[in-house]
C-alpha cells in the first residue's frame, strides 16, 4: 500500500489501533471476522514472508506469526520496494506501507511489479484518481472502495496476474471461440 508521505505516520497509527480490534475465530462464529489460515502449506509460506520483512530489515507495526492456524492482522513499514514483502504476492493477512511523495512516483512504483490483478486509488480529488487508475498496469481498479466484485462486473488481471476475466458476459468470452460470418443476400457486383 502506498500512502502519501504527509499521512503515512497518522496512517499507520490509525491502522494498527484498527487491527487490534480485529476478531479472530471459529469462522462459524458470526462475530469472528478473522479465520485461520487454509492450510498447513499457505501457513507457512505467510510466516517465511513475515520472517523475510523483518530479516530484511522493514519494521513490524503491528501483527507477526501468530500461534497455530491464526495469523493476526500484519503490518509493515519502513520497507523498501525491492523487499520479499513488498514484491511478492503473500496471499495471507500482511500488508506492506510504503510512503510516495508524488502521484509519478506512485504510478511508476506501483507499475514496477510483473504482477496485476488488481489497484485501489482513495482521494477527494475524482479527477486525479480517474488519471491515476487510467495510468496503472492492473486489471481491476476501485476508487474509494476495495475488493467489491459484483457479478456483473468482469474481474481479472494483467500480466503475470491471471488470464481472461471471470464474471459478467466478459467470462463467456474465455469459454467461446469467436467465428465470424457474413452473408451476401443480393446479387453480386462485378468490378468488370
Amino acid at each position: 500500500m502506498f500512502v502519501q508521505q504527509g499521512l503515512h505516520d497518522a496512517f499507520l497509527k490509525r491502522l494498527a489501533e484498527r487491527c487490534a480490534d480485529v476478531r479472530m475465530g471459529d469462522p462459524l462464529d458470526p462475530d469472528t471476522q478473522h479465520g485461520p489460515i487454509i492450510s498447513a502449506a499457505q501457513l507457512g509460506k505467510i510466516r517465511e514472508a513475515i520472517a523475510a520483512g523483518q530479516a530484511e530489515g522493514a519494521r513490524l507495526v503491528c501483527g507477526g506469526a501468530g500461534e497455530g492456524a491464526f495469523i493476526p492482522p500484519t503490518v509493515f513499514a519502513d520497507a523498501t520496494d525491492g523487499m520479499t514483502i513488498a514484491r511478492d504476492e503473500i496471499f495471507g493477512p500482511v500488508m506492506t506501507v510504503l510512503s510516495f511523495a508524488s502521484e509519478a512516483e506512485a504510478v511508476a512504483r506501483a507499475n514496477a511489479t510483473s504482477f496485476g490483478l488488481a489497484a485501489g486509488v482513495f482521494t477527494s480529488d475524482l479527477a486525479r484518481a480517474h488519471r491515476v487508475v487510467a495510468a496503472l498496469e492492473a486489471g481491476t481498479c476501485w476508487i474509494n472502495a476495495y475488493n467489491l466484485t459484483p457479478v456483473e462486473m468482469p474481474f481479472g488481471g494483467v500480466k503475470m496476474s491471471g488470464v481472461g476475466r471471470e464474471n459478467s458476459a466478459a467470462a463467456i468470452e474465455h469459454y467461446s471461440q469467436l467465428k465470424t460470418v457474413y452473408v451476401g443476400t443480393g446479387p453480386v457486383e462485378a468490378p468488370y
